[in-house]
């Protein structure tokens, strides 16, 4: 068996893909594997490594295709093998396999290096449908191996599941993208948590695909392999529709309030995910900003929570895990800075949008953001109006940001930006 499988690893094509493979992970995918990550959080990290799905699902519906060829010009199945097709098609995809999880191994390092994660394992689920993406790619690819020659097989299988693993993300049938796992990618903010339904729906379809390609490849030529494995494949893809037809572009969900660490000492409550960094630091520089805005006149929620949701009366505290001091008036104004309403999202006019910005820019300045940052996150016709509006006494202030926060709550006022000298 040892030798056997010895055999087997130093003949295979996945042996020679597989340098190739970790190299293109490695050199083309490192900046999209890491570009934007959740520090330190394992389901970000992880969702992140499924970018190089669709890339490494293609070399290994290649290399199985070209497995697939050899078997048949080698009349394999012609000359009663001791060993069933299936045995001996497993055989040849099994280090094909090992050389996916390999690549997906190295994205996944890439990216949990990134994200500086702490020690722990990744998403269980994503891997588990990656793993179903890879293995129905591998056997669908060794039918394609089977059907014609090497040359043409392996090219046409690689472009093939490349197309069909990565496209269905840039589709606006959604539904589409959760059969092969695309979108994985984009999970997760903080504040949300990978779907299950979404990854039940990528695992029924992919497995019921495999489970297809089995058939075939036992039963090979018989009418009754098309019939058993076109039923195979139907009911699966029936049942992950079922699964994933109501679901958004994203794969994600809320996270579940429970994670959050909240800390009710002196007037706020504030409630952090286990990621952030110095999260009594954090906490301490929330209060000093919020004690800041009051003294301004502003209220603040006494509770200020990472939630994606918070509840009624509470503010959404929006900060990154690694938040630093200079980051927390910008966070503790979008807990403050109200949203727009329904009509505005329905495509009413909304000229009080116009507000948005120097509102937002006030808040921050309130809570202990030099003045000197305004200009360069909000730009320099802001930062001239704020320059205005802070010269102004503390009651005009006030006066001025309860009238806009008004006007943005409705879509048929105009802000009254202009302050006396005009505006800006």
């Amino acid at each position: 068996m040892t030798m056997r499988l010895r055999t087997v690893v130093r003949s295979s094509s996945a042996t020679i893909l597989l340098p190739f493979l970790i190299g293109f992970v490695v050199f083309f995918l490192g900046d999209d594997l890491t570009a934007w990550i959740t520090p330190h959080y394992w389901v970000s990290a992880t969702g992140s490594a499924a970018f190089a799905l669709p890339f490494v699902a293609a070399a290994c519906a290649g290399a199985a295709a070209w497995e697939g060829a050899r078997l048949t010009k080698g009349r394999v199945f012609d000359q009663a093998p001791v060993r069933g097709p299936v045995a001996v098609t497993l055989s040849l995809a099994l280090p094909v396999l090992a050389t996916g999880l390999l690549g997906i191994l190295t994205a996944l390092t890439l990216a949990a290096l990134a994200a500086d994660v702490p020690f722990g394992l990744p998403q269980p689920g994503i891997l588990a449908a990656v793993v179903a993406v890879l293995v129905a790619n591998i056997l669908v690819g060794s039918i394609v191996g089977r059907v014609m020659p090497g040359v043409l097989a392996a090219p046409l299988a690689l472009i093939g599941s490349f197309f069909a693993n990565a496209y269905p993300a840039s589709w606006n049938v959604f539904w589409l993208r959760h059969l092969v796992g695309g979108g994985l990618n984009s999970c997760c903010s903080i504040d949300t948590s990978v779907d299950g339904t979404a990854l039940l729906g990528t695992i029924t379809f992919t497995t019921s695909a495999s489970a297809a390609a089995l058939v075939l490849i036992r039963l090979r030529g018989k009418a009754i392999a098309l019939v058993a494995a076109g039923a195979c494949a139907g009911a699966g893809l029936t049942t992950a529709w079922l699964l994933v037809r109501d679901l958004g572009p994203d794969p994600v969900k809320s996270r579940a309030t429970s994670e959050l660490l909240c800390d009710g000492t002196g007037r706020y409550q504030i409630c952090l995910w286990p990621e952030v960094e110095e999260p009594t630091r954090v906490r301490q520089d929330t209060r000093t900003a919020a004690e800041k805005l009051e003294q301004a006149g502003v209220a603040v929620p006494r509770t200020l929570t990472m939630a994606a949701h918070p509840q009624d009366g509470a503010g959404k505290l929006g900060i990154a895990p690694n938040a630093r001091p200079q980051d927390i008036p910008s966070g503790l104004a979008s807990a403050i800075l109200p949203p727009p309403p329904a009509c505005a999202l329905e495509g009413q006019p909304y000229p009080a949008a116009d507000a948005a910005a120097p509102i937002g820019a006030w808040l921050q300045v309130s809570a202990g953001a030099p003045e000197s940052t305004i200009g360069t996150s909000f730009g320099p016709e802001t930062a001239r109006l704020l320059k205005r509006v802070r010269a102004l006494p503390t009651k005009e202030q006030l006066a001025w940001y309860e009238s806009n926060r008004k006007a943005m709550s409705t879509c048929g006022a105009k802000p009254p930006l202009t302050i006396s000298g005009g505006r800006g």
